[in-house]
């Protein structure tokens, strides 16, 4: 696993302005980062679990490029450039002949390039560009138990071309985050287990590109993110079998593009360009013998936007352009006896949530662009072929999403 650069910035504070800005005693500081990987990065653990009481834990991650900056009372303008041209692979195997024990938790992600920046109490700057090239980033995750059991299984696996989060308290921010993927990038988990007494959740995600923002206590930020995925492949998949499941979770979740922003303060301006050229994929599919409740869910987006505002203005300014081989997401549960079983698939090519805080004084200014070139296609399967108590399938496909809302909190 790759070490992050890390960078912590403290000064001395003299006031916090209720826009969430600082006026700092000393001058801002200034970090430059510039990171290049140019061979493969991979991890690997295989577990081969006999019988255990209490509890089987696996973690297992690969990194190509890692950067984390932090200004504490300090102002800071950073800039960070990143850059991968080699593969990223994590894999975990886990072989189970007995009892795996009362928890199972396993965790695999992989990561092409990741950078983080917050700010307390200052004002930030920064220009963030984070480029993967004609390489391959993949988390693979598999357990092996067809004559094994245990109690509660949690098994996460992910992968991301680039990834950008910035964090906020009492702040206030101004960046730019510049994203380009051409890595295929993809999410591979399954399971076979012979008997599961709890609940067994196996979920798979992946992005070519995703920003985030999360600001607390008074934060101000103004966010220019542009991302284009121009991968061949950007793919979540993930695939369960049971001979017995108290309850069982299937997911894959996949977005070409993805940008996460919430704010509680008095400003969240977000002006987002994003392409995606990529096939995205997104399939989940579990099987069971004897179940008390299943559920198979999978989505997948081209292009996603999610934005809101607590206590203050939501200013959004968004282009999406969906132009690739398509968008799919299939999922499926097939049973012989249980109770509940239920599916959902779910397949958008661009899609734009943006809230504010009606009892905050909130307001939104909004102007928003969206195309989509591509095939979207949804697919949900159900098959019992014994009895069951109830089914439920839910297939839902959307060239172009935008959802405005200003309501009270809940």
């Amino acid at each position: 696993m790759a070490r992050p650069a890390q960078i912590l910035l403290v000064g001395t504070l003299a006031a916090i302005l209720p826009s969430g800005a600082a006026i700092s005693q000393t001058d801002p500081s200034w970090v430059l980062n510039n990171q290049v990987q140019l061979g493969d990065v991979f991890s690997q653990q295989t577990l081969n679990v006999v019988d255990v009481s209490d509890q089987t834990v696996a973690t297992t991650t690969a990194t190509g490029n890692a950067f984390q900056a932090n200004a504490e009372l300090n102002d800071a303008d950073m800039r960070s450039n990143q850059s991968l041209q080699g593969n990223v692979a994590a894999d975990t195997r886990v072989n189970v002949t007995g009892y795996s024990g009362d928890a199972v938790v396993l965790t695999t992600a992989a990561s092409g390039n990741t950078g983080h920046a917050g700010a307390y109490g200052a004002t930030m700057t920064g220009v963030y560009t984070q480029i993967t090239g004609q390489t391959s980033v993949s988390a693979h995750s598999h357990v092996e138990a067809p004559s094994g059991s245990a109690g509660n299984v949690d098994s996460v696996v992910q992968a991301v071309g680039n990834s950008q989060s910035f964090g906020l308290g009492y702040a206030s921010a101004g960046v730019r985050a510049n994203q380009t993927n051409e890595a295929s990038v993809t999410s591979d988990g399954g399971g076979v287990y012979g008997y599961v007494s709890g609940i067994a959740s196996f979920t798979a995600t992946t992005s070519g590109n995703d920003v985030s923002l999360s600001g607390e206590n008074l934060s101000a930020a103004r966010m220019a993110v542009s991302q284009t995925n121009a991968a061949a492949l950007t793919q979540a998949a993930q695939f369960t079998a049971f001979g017995n499941v108290q309850e069982s979770v299937t997911g894959a979740t996949v977005a070409g593009n993805n940008v996460t922003a919430h704010n509680e303060g008095p400003l969240l301006d977000v002006a987002s360009q994003q392409t995606n050229q990529s096939y995205v994929r997104a399939q989940s599919s579990g099987a069971a013998y004897l179940f008390g409740a299943a559920t198979a869910s999978a989505y997948g987006v081209g292009n996603s936007l999610s934005a809101g505002a607590v206590g203050g203005e939501l200013v959004l300014d968004t282009v999406q352009i969906n132009d690739g081989g398509g968008v799919e997401a299939l999922a499926a549960f097939s049973g012989t006896e249980g109770y509940d079983a239920r599916t959902s698939a779910t397949a958008m090519g661009n899609s734009i949530t943006g809230y504010a805080c009606s009892d905050c004084g909130g307001r939104m200014t909004v102007g928003n662009s969206q195309t989509n070139y591509s095939d979207v296609g949804a697919q949900s399967t159900v098959e019992i072929a014994g009895s069951g108590r109830s089914v439920q399938s839910v297939s839902t496909a959307v060239g172009n999403s935008a959802t405005y809302y200003v309501t009270r909190p809940e």
